[in-house]
């Protein structure tokens, strides 16, 4: 018999580093509910080499993983889903088929391709993939990927304060995840605008003061890469990116100098 979620603890453990995305989304639902949490940054999760801990939480060893008492859940959706069918109330789904409909689309979009984009621009500016011309030709495509990204997010939301309508619901989570970071819009646009009105709220206004302050500690992390202590995963959309944008050679390296690492196969 299934654990009754009802009877487990009520303070969650949510594993995660505040830079990613999908760890914000998890987090900001989970203050949006008024749901305590702990969190906890994985031992070796830059090198792909984690403690037995978070091996057991996600077996992927990717973040955000959930522990809720002997319950342990991975990816961020599925996290998400769990969070809203334990508690309900107050919901982060409209009531709309429609609008839900909508706001899992747009959620699965900003989840792979815009990631990506994010992601990608980490590998050039913080890590220093590349030399200067890749660099600057792969910016140059994402430089128009954002842009594209932008005004499809702008014509979704429309003259609705929110994507998830009159309320911010589960499809801004997400969004306001990927556009807090390099695809940031401009301030004085529509969705500049809804980044504003995102941001004015406590559980993402903290987020992302986690997320910033996280950034600090990462200086000379190029360093870390060169030297083999730090390998960056590039899975599916990720690695995809990547060879579209024209980085076969970044990828190629990365092979070569055991710099890179791919998705762990769950044994």
């Amino acid at each position: 018999m299934a654990d009754d979620p009802k009877t487990l603890p009520k303070t969650l453990l949510v594993w995660e580093h505040p830079l990613s995305p999908y760890a914000q989304k998890v987090k900001i639902a989970l203050r949006e509910k008024g749901i305590p949490f702990e969190v906890r940054l994985p031992v070796g999760i830059g090198a792909g080499s984690t403690d037995d801990a978070f091996a057991a939480a996600s077996p992927r060893r990717e973040v955000p993983a959930l522990e809720h008492g002997p319950v342990t859940i991975f990816d961020s959706r599925i996290i998400v889903d769990y969070i809203e069918d334990v508690w309900p109330t107050p919901s982060l789904l409209p009531a709309d088929p429609v609008l839900r409909a909508r706001g899992r689309m747009v959620e699965e979009a900003v989840d792979t391709q815009l990631e990506a984009i994010g992601w990608g621009l980490m590998e050039l500016r913080v890590f220093k993939r590349g030399d200067d011309a890749t660099r600057a030709s792969i910016e140059a495509h994402a430089a128009r990927q954002i842009a594209q990204f932008h005004a499809f997010l702008t014509r979704t939301l429309g003259d609705a304060p929110f994507f998830g309508g009159a309320a911010f619901l589960r499809a801004d989570m997400a969004v306001i995840s990927h556009l807090m970071g390099a695809a940031r819009p401009a301030p004085e646009t529509p969705l500049g605008a809804w980044v504003a009105r995102c941001l004015a709220r406590e559980s993402v206004a903290i987020t992302a003061k986690e997320a910033a302050d996280s950034v600090a500690g990462m200086a000379n992390v190029d360093a870390a890469v060169k030297a083999g202590l730090f390998k960056r995963q590039y899975r599916d959309h990720r690695l995809e990116w990547m060879l579209r944008c024209g980085g076969m050679e970044i990828v190629r390296d990365g092979i070569a100098t055991d710099t890179i690492r791919f998705s762990t196969e769950i044994a």
